[in-house]
């Protein structure tokens, strides 16, 4: 990263546990709770918090009358879209192997940044992003054993990782427009409200079973995950070159084949080792200096 500070490096190790524990939990709360009303609560939760932080530390800072579009958009890809396609693609697959094809999303992003932000692009750089993607797959190998893949599931997790794209660039290209804890939290209530609208004419509210093992699991989700985890990423985008913050997030699946081993007593395969490699090699390669004079780097 080009700040290379430790706090930079501290928010990229949190972010990357948060949303890859987040996949297994999500996975464990779908048995007490209908996708879609789930996937909006658990947002407009995150959101609600955050629109208290925003009030409180950021007051005069919303602008919304001249940046309405910036966050309608940005709560459309990244929220919305994002979570409806997550939640109920992953009734469809296993955690894992849905997750590995959402982070094509890093991949996505290098190309959009180049073609749209700028970003700089190089032979390492696409060589680190195409690694990254192998090693996520190769992880995801683990997930298919005894198990079928489903064209639904692999379909809503495409969709999932496009709309992610599109929403960090996006974010990316305004983050000097809005402030970004106002950013976040005005995504997160716009996706919440629209996603627990939506839930509640579709999906029976009695069908939530509140144990306290489902309340637990929705407190952290909404506050570390959505509340907490979105702040610090799009802080990332915004202060960082995109492709580089986002080929971090290939350390995801990894940690979330882990987490689920150690959650839903998923194996450590084989396959989990190899792809360490891979993703680890990955951020080396896209995180390298730009090469030198011999080796020009592409334009758009």
């Amino acid at each position: 990263m080009r700040t290379g500070s430790a706090r930079t490096a501290l928010m990229v190790a949190f972010l990357v546990t948060a949303w890859g524990v987040n996949w297994p939990l999500s996975k464990m709360a779908l048995a007490f709770t209908p996708p879609i009303l789930f996937s909006g609560m658990r947002t407009l939760a995150g959101g609600i918090i955050l629109l208290i932080v925003a009030s409180i530390t950021r007051s005069g800072r919303l602008n919304f009358r001249k940046t309405w579009s910036i966050y309608l958009i940005s709560s459309l890809l990244n929220i919305v879209l994002y979570y409806a396609l997550q939640t109920i693609g992953l009734a469809y697959l296993p955690s894992g192997l849905f997750s590995a094809i959402v982070f094509l999303q890093p991949m996505l992003v290098g190309i959009l940044s180049w073609l749209w932000l700028g970003d700089p692009m190089h032979s390492w750089k696409v060589i680190g992003l195409v690694l990254g993607f192998v090693g996520v797959g190769v992880i995801s190998l683990g997930s298919l054993n005894g198990m079928h893949s489903s064209p639904t599931g692999v379909i809503l997790a495409l969709a999932t990782s496009v709309s992610w794209a599109f929403g960090t660039v996006y974010v990316k290209k305004t983050s000097g427009l809005v402030d970004p804890v106002w950013l976040v939290a005005i995504q997160l209530l716009i996706g919440g409200v629209l996603m627990s609208a939506i839930g509640s004419a579709t999906e029976p509210m009695q069908s939530i079973h509140w144990t306290g093992e489902f309340i637990l699991l929705f407190c952290i989700i909404s506050v570390i995950v959505i509340a907490i985890g979105w702040l610090v990423y799009f802080t990332l985008i915004g202060t960082g070159e995109a492709t580089k913050i986002a080929s971090y997030t290939f350390l995801i699946p990894l940690i979330s084949a882990f987490a689920s081993a150690a959650l839903m007593h998923e194996a450590i395969t084989f396959s989990l080792i190899a792809g360490l490699v891979l993703v680890l090699v990955s951020i080396y390669f896209v995180n390298r200096p730009l090469p030198s004079v011999h080796e020009k780097p592409t334009t758009p």
